[in-house]
């Protein structure tokens, strides 16, 4: 108790003393009376000095501290910074505690409801139980900060849950919670803990903003930081959602950095929770149509369009067409010309090129594209451009062992059969491979023999375009000469008849004393045919061979020309009688 309450206890049996046995009440008794009812007011226990919160009333707001009417006479006082940034304004009211006065008179009062211990039983129990406390920081000191807990006690800066250094001084002066981690009555010695509670709260804080979070929400949040795979968004409550890269949009992203900032406020869909692992995934395309809704009104077969490589595998490479529409081209419809084995020998990531659409699978959202098929296809010309019989001009490509492949156009490859490389009775050796008498690049002129743009092949010919002895006799003569010839071979009425070296035509023979025969090779002057054979080619009066009854192999006979095709180097001939 005391020395004020014990001088007017004093004061108050003393005047029991003067006034006992009076029957009247006098100015002396109202003055016991209220005396002491003023004893009892000054002693009782006013509302909110044992923790609990009273309703108070805001009277003036300076920079440092807001002034209460507490409803006592002195009036109470709050920091601002306890405040946590809120504004006030005169005539409002909270619900603060009464701590007890300061130095200047004023009742110092907390908007925290848990009452700070006022002695060192206190202070054990609180210990024991590692109950949360108040207190206020009263300074800084070598390795963390005073607080006033009823008693000088020491906080660690590890523990005083201030990440900024520049945040140090700020915390001075605050009321903070704490939690007593040491405490030492003989030595006087206690030790706080601001940062065990602040991780507490925040898991609390955590775990119930997580539980709130479902699969499925739309949720706002702040983009609080980015890496190449993603950014972290804040959703409150310190939990942080992870929205990947490929979740940002419908296309393709390549830098975060270049759709969303730190510090941007974006509104996201929870696409998984794993309370487990306490992640959550975030989207932002889900929120926004699929590109593929519709597809059938945009783009349909054949379409030429525009789009991006934005990727490539082993068989081909992604183009996208429409913002979130790829399609793929395979290796095969790279190119005409030549053989693609990978798509890096046609197309680099980033390449804008033009396509066809060759098919689209709106079900598994797939898509075929052509990039050849863009450029047209070079075989649809062919046979107009090379018809058959034509003569063609290009580089040796490539060999097989049947033959050799020229290359007649962009995209168009003409094969030489091993046989129609070199003509026969030229003087030139039997052929074992294309390679014995060709090159790789070589430039050569062959025949178109035949065309077949379905199977997209082209035969061609060298040795057909090498002059024979059948051209020069066509050359040299016309339908209606006669000429002379050697009965090489008779079968069923018909002859084979050699008009000059290398030179066999077939002719009906008059079979009416004519006798079938044997192709029979007999002896021949070569000087007497040479010299007959020059005289008719040169246009010379015809001899008139031996008449003979019935012709026979080895003959020398007169035939008339007929017929003459110099395309396909043939000879139409009928036997001169008599």
């Amino acid at each position: 108790m005391s020395n004020d309450s014990v001088k007017m206890m004093e004061e108050v049996q003393d005047l029991s003393q003067m006034e006992a046995g009076l029957d009247e009440p006098t100015e002396a008794t109202e003055s016991f009376d209220e005396i002491f009812k003023e004893f009892e007011r000054s002693n009782k226990r006013r509302e909110g000095e044992d923790g609990k919160q009273i309703r108070a009333t805001v009277v003036k707001v300076s920079p440092d501290a807001v002034y209460l009417d507490i409803g006592f006479k002195t009036e109470g006082i709050l920091p601002v910074a306890a405040l946590g940034g809120a504004e006030v304004m005169p005539g409002e009211t909270m619900l603060v505690s009464v701590k007890g006065r300061n130095e200047e008179g004023y009742y110092e009062v907390s908007k925290i409801r848990v009452a700070a211990p006022k002695d060192w039983g206190s202070l054990q129990k609180a210990f024991e139980e590692q109950a949360v406390i108040t207190g206020t920081v009263t300074g800084v000191v070598k390795g963390g900060f005073t607080v006033d807990v009823g008693v000088r006690a020491f906080m660690p800066a590890s523990r005083g849950g201030v990440r900024d250094a520049a945040d140090v001084d700020k915390l001075v002066g605050q009321e903070i919670r704490c939690k007593i981690i040491k405490v030492d009555e003989a030595d006087e010695d206690v030790v706080v803990d601001r940062r065990v509670v602040i991780e507490a709260e925040e898991k609390a804080g955590k775990d119930q903003r997580f539980g709130e979070v479902k699969e499925g929400d739309h949720v706002r949040g702040t983009v609080r930081s980015l890496t190449g795979y993603g950014a972290f968004v804040e959703l409150g409550g310190g939990v942080d959602g992870l929205l990947h890269i490929s979740d940002i949009s419908w296309g393709r992203v390549a830098n975060v950095a270049d759709v969303l900032t730190v510090g941007q406020e974006i509104e996201t869909r929870v696409l998984k929770v794993d309370a487990a692992a306490k992640r959550i995934s975030l989207g932002m395309k889900q929120l926004l149509p699929h590109p593929w809704d519709g597809i059938e009104g945009r783009l349909k077969v054949g379409d030429r369009v525009h789009g991006t490589v934005t990727r490539t595998t082993d068989f081909g490479a992604f183009v996208e067409v429409l913002p979130g529409v790829e399609g793929m081209v395979h290796v095969s419809e790279m190119s005409w010309a030549k053989k693609v084995r990978k798509p890096s020998d046609a197309v680099s990531v980033g390449d804008a090129v033009e396509v066809v659409v060759l098919g689209i699978d709106t079900a598994e959202k797939r898509m075929a594209l052509g990039l050849k098929q863009a450029l047209g296809d070079p075989w649809a010309e062919v046979a107009d451009k090379f018809p058959v019989g034509s003569t063609v001009e290009g580089p040796v490509v490539s060999f097989t062992k049947f033959g050799a492949f020229v290359q007649v156009m962009e995209g168009v490859e003409g094969m030489i059969h091993i046989s129609e490389i070199a003509a026969e009775g030229q003087g030139e050796k039997r052929l074992n491979h294309p390679q014995d008498v060709l090159r790789t690049g070589q430039v050569v002129k062959a025949k178109v023999l035949e065309i077949d743009r379905e199977k997209r092949q082209m035969r061609l010919s060298m040795k057909q375009l090498i002059p024979t002895g059948m051209d020069e006799f066509l050359a040299e003569h016309s339908v209606g000469d006669v000429v002379t010839g050697r009965v090489v071979e008779i079968r069923d009425g018909v002859g084979t008849i050699e008009l000059g070296e290398g030179i066999r035509v077939r002719c009906p023979l008059s079979m009416a004393q004519a006798e079938e025969v044997k192709t029979v090779e007999q002896p021949l002057d070569l000087s007497a045919l040479t010299t007959m054979l020059s005289a008719q080619w040169k246009g010379a009066s015809t001899a008139k061979a031996k008449k003979a009854d019935v012709p026979q192999a080895g003959q020398m006979r007169s035939f008339r020309i007929i017929a003459i095709d110099g395309e396909a180097k043939t000879v139409g001939l009928e036997q001169v009688k008599g």
